[in-house]
């Protein structure tokens, strides 16, 4: 099922597409844990859904709305590792960002004023359905709720200009993981390691690949990060990016006000934002 959260009459609420323009909404009521445990026991299928809505009635939200956690995995395609100036990673590279980083489809990108060098990053994103630790690699794909798009925006004058690294500064500001719209339950995508993957700039082809090309596979994703933490429904797991990016170009190209970004995965869709200038400066 595809499914995206909306604000309808005030309130959000999940929704599906139906007939045109339309959306069919879920019970209002219902939660994460409604949503994760309908898929869980196959009975999404089954729902009774509720009134139609035009697209153009409702405002867009992010498929989950405040994950526990962003999980983000780094140089995951060997020719992006390349371009960054390194090699493939023997073991991944993993970072965060903040849940409050997250913006949904056609949000605003804001551009900080602390930073020059802001960059773009399509991304398949991995939605976590159901709860678990030490998840043997075999068993991994049973915990995966859906997929939706990303964008791991990025400024590179902080996550590598800066002494140290600055790896999650450099990447958790405000607006810099755009998400959505839409959350696909696994059962729809019967290989998400053969997905293509594109990012427009301003209608221009920048970024274009297929997940077939992963160093690490979800599954190994999956069962490796839980050695580490507790997986819980609603966590992301931002798989990584292809080449393309912009701090890997000669010159390097970085996101100016008024850019528009598409990031497009096949059988997911669409997700667009366009980039503004940051709304506050220090006072």
């Amino acid at each position: 099922m595809k499914i995206a959260r909306v604000k309808s009459q005030g309130q959000w609420c999940f929704a599906t597409p139906f007939l045109g323009n339309q959306l069919q909404l879920f019970p209002r009521h219902w939660t994460l844990e409604d949503l994760c445990e309908a898929w869980s026991a196959q009975s999404l299928s089954k729902l009774t859904l509720g009134p139609q809505v035009s697209r153009n009635q409702v405002e867009w939200g992010t498929p989950i709305a405040m994950p526990e956690k962003v999980i983000c995995i780094g140089k995951n395609y060997a020719d992006h590792a390349k371009e960054m100036g390194g090699e493939a990673p023997e073991l991944p590279v993993v970072f965060s960002k903040f849940a409050s980083s997250l913006i949904p489809h056609e949000a605003a990108i804001r551009l900080p004023a602390i930073s020059e060098q802001v960059d773009f990053e399509a991304e398949l994103v991995v939605v976590i359905g159901r709860e678990g630790r030490h998840i043997a690699r075999e068993r991994a794909m049973e915990y995966v709720l859906g997929y939706t798009c990303g964008n791991d925006i990025s400024a590179r004058d902080w996550q590598k200009g800066r002494p140290g690294g600055q790896w999650l500064l450099g990447k958790t500001f405000d607006t810099f993981a755009p998400l959505g719209p839409w959350l696909v339950t696994a059962d729809e995508i019967s290989n998400p390691e053969d997905l293509d993957i594109t990012l427009r700039l301003n209608g221009q082809v920048m970024q274009q690949a297929n997940t077939s090309l992963l160093i690490y596979s979800i599954d190994y994703l999956i069962a490796h990060l839980s050695k580490f933490f507790t997986l819980r429904p609603g966590d992301l797991i931002f798989t990584g990016t292809p080449a393309g990016v912009g701090a890997g170009r000669n010159p390097p190209l970085f996101l100016r006000p008024n850019d528009r970004l598409e990031v497009e995965i096949s059988n997911i869709g669409i997700l667009a934002n366009t980039v503004k200038e940051d709304l506050e400066q220090a006072h």
